[in-house]
């Protein structure tokens, strides 16, 4: 009998061993172990995802966009879940762009995904229907990919909705543009795939801002196409142009080839930097405009190099100097400034410091202090040799002169909007310091002038408006010395001469077709862009306070008492010519569109009215007949006039006088 109880109680003692084991073990997991098995039981039931921001837009200084972010969706088919899968079938493929043989095989899948990406039109259709899940995916989008595209730069998309600036204006603007990301809970079943809903949002995403930049997209359009045409016409191994507005600091257009050369690329102005020297000697009063040195023939030795010009002339004055571009005379004044004078006024506008433009890794440029000066280092500034600037440096110096001879911080961010519009920042001029005093900024501006009505700079004038630049053509430095044949030719100019409302820097690496000359190269890619500027509808350009030349004052007749005034004739008799205007023929323009058409007139010497828009159809006078130049021409075109935009739009274009 003993037997059985000692197996019962063996019984018993193992099944209370057991229970505390079992009890034991529960405590451990309920209790010690919890939180652990809940986590890991909530990750395998549900799955955290991020809520992509919508990233801010970049628009133009009139609102067209140029870089947006639009709403993409990435689709998976559940096949389960339809209700008639022939019929929904039918219309996933036609949606998606699927061939039938693929939406078969994806018929065997118990999920079937297509990445797409699809647009919100692509996919409106398919909502409705069960067992299709719409994955949001915002994607970045440029409408015009090729303009800006070096100032503007890409982002980097992360693969979850997401991206960072990885170039250009994305990156340095990435902290405004970005915006911050959400998050949601969903559920997922036990293949994995999310639910639709139920989900959790723990954050909403919030959208980042918008920036409105300084770019005229329609001057940023003619600078691109202008840049394009000379770098193929002439051969060019690169270039660069940048327009900018001399009363704000606000760049208007900005483009080169590929990369964003015009911030991170330097060279040696040449003579584009005699405006400098010709500055410090104004304003250190160590010259007077009447006063003339010796041209030298055209060769003038110093001590250890001897200086050329390609015009000699028997005497220069200072303006002489600037006009003609001769380095002998400008060698000669500016020995009358000490190094740091030189020295002092070259940093004032700018040079040898970064601009502090809003754009990743500016270059800086070269100046040296005097202490690391050679002996030919000050006649070399003085035709702008041992210093190297950037195109976005020139062109925010030769705003200063337009400004008064104050230097201002130039900025490619015009304003900051939030998601709802709101205005959060807006650019207002920042003076950096001043250069100049303003009548050495007058004087100097009135030399330019010169430059282009009777020196170098010839081939960018135009007919009834003012225009005051500087040719530079310099030779080229490659891999740290000059090489042999190669040259660097810019041209910078200021429109209108009197007060400017526009820089424009011309750059030209290495011309090999015809002249390298800035004088035949860099001019006339100027004059072109400003003759399309003035017949541009939109751009940011004040025509009612565009000045025009001056016509020659008219000589009253001189008083009589009732008499008849003498008027001699000379013998023998030659009919005066000099105050009749020429007469030109008006060109056939019908069929052209405006541009082209208004471009044709300008060539001819006429001013342009527009009446209507789109396709040219005929002109008033009519084509064939005859025009004095400078005479409106009323082009008639074959729709109505848009909608017109804030500020003047009447195009008050002049084009240049033709080569005689």
């Amino acid at each position: 009998m003993a037997k059985p109880a000692v197996r019962l109680r063996v019984v018993e003692v193992a099944v209370f061993l057991g229970l505390l084991l079992l009890l034991g073990r529960a405590a451990q997991v309920q209790l010690l172990q919890g939180r652990r098995w809940a986590e890991e039981a909530r990750a395998r039931r549900t799955e955290r995802i991020v809520l992509p921001a919508r990233r801010g837009a970049l628009l133009d200084r009139h609102g067209a966009p140029l870089a947006l972010t639009q709403e993409t969706y990435h689709v998976g088919v559940a096949p389960n879940e339809l209700r008639d899968p022939a019929q929904d079938g039918e219309l996933i493929a036609r949606r998606l762009g699927i061939s039938g043989r693929a939406w078969q095989q994806a018929l065997r899948q118990r999920y079937a995904y297509f990445g797409g990406p699809y647009s919100a039109l692509e996919v409106e259709p398919l909502r409705s229907v069960r067992g299709v899940h719409l994955e949001p995916m915002p994607s970045r989008f440029y409408p015009a990919p090729a303009l800006a595209r070096a100032t503007i730069g890409r982002v980097v998309e992360d693969g979850a909705g997401g991206g960072a600036g990885a170039s250009g204006l994305e990156k340095a603007l990435d902290s405004l543009l970005a915006g911050r990301p959400g998050a949601a809970v969903v559920l997922k079943d036990r293949a994995g795939r999310a639910y639709e809903s139920p989900a959790r949002v723990i954050a909403q995403p919030v959208a980042g801002r918008d920036v409105v930049l300084t770019l005229d997209r329609e001057l940023q359009e003619i600078a691109q196409r202008a840049l394009d045409d000379a770098l193929h016409r002439m051969d060019a191994e690169g270039g660069d142009v940048v327009m900018l507005d001399p009363a704000t600091g606000e760049v208007l257009a900005i483009a080169s080839r590929q990369r964003p050369s015009a911030f991170t690329d330097t060279f040696e102005p040449g003579s584009l930097a005699k405006i400098f020297a010709a500055a410090s000697l104004l304003s250190h009063k160590r010259v007077s405009l009447t006063e003339r040195v010796s041209g030298e023939g055209g060769s003038y030795r110093l001590r250890d190099r001897t200086v050329t010009d390609e015009d000699p002339q028997p005497s220069l004055t200072l303006g002489d100097a600037i006009r003609v571009s001769s380095n002998i005379a400008m060698v000669k004044f500016a020995a009358r400034l000490t190094p740091a004078e030189q020295y002092a006024t070259l940093r004032d506008f700018g040079f040898g410091a970064p601009t502090g433009i809003e754009f990743p890794a500016e270059a800086v440029g070269r100046l040296r202090p005097p202490s690391e000066w050679t002996r030919p280092s000050a006649a070399s500034l003085a035709m702008g040799y041992e210093l190297s600037v950037t195109p976005i440096q020139m062109a925010v110096a030769y705003g200063a002169l337009a400004h008064e001879g104050v230097l201002l911080q130039p900025t490619l961010v015009r304003e900051v909007r939030s998601p709802s519009g709101e205005v959060l920042y807006r650019h207002r001029p920042e003076p950096i310091r001043r250069a100049v005093p303003a009548a050495v900024a007058a004087v100097l501006r009135d030399l330019l002038r010169g430059v282009v009505e009777r020196g170098t700079g010839t081939e960018a004038a135009l007919t009834g408006f003012p225009v005051a630049a500087k040719t530079g053509t310099a030779r080229r430095v490659v891999n740290g010395r000059y090489a042999a044949g190669q040259y660097t030719a810019s041209f910078a100019a200021l429109f209108p001469a009197d007060e400017p409302q526009l820089v424009l820097v011309v750059k030209l690496e290495n011309p090999r077709k015809g002249s390298y000359f800035a004088a035949q190269t860099a001019a006339p890619v100027t004059r072109s862009m400003l003759e399309q500027a003035l017949a541009a509808r939109t751009v940011a350009l004040d025509r009612a306070r565009l000045s025009t030349v001056a016509p020659p004052a008219a000589t009253a007749p001189p008083e009589d008492d009732g008499g008849v005034v003498p008027y001699v004739v000379p013998w023998p008799y030659r009919p005066d010519s000099a105050g009749a205007a020429r007469r030109r023929i008006v060109p056939d323009v019908a069929g052209l569109d405006m541009r082209d058409a208004v471009r044709a007139l300008h060539r001819r010497g006429f001013r342009v009215v527009f009446k209507g828009w789109g396709n040219a159809v005929h002109t008033w006078p009519p084509a064939g007949d005859s025009a004095t130049a400078g005479a409106a021409v009323t082009l008639f075109a074959a729709g109505p006039m848009p909608p017109p935009a804030p500020g003047p739009t009447r195009s008050a274009a002049t084009p240049r006088q033709p080569v005689q």
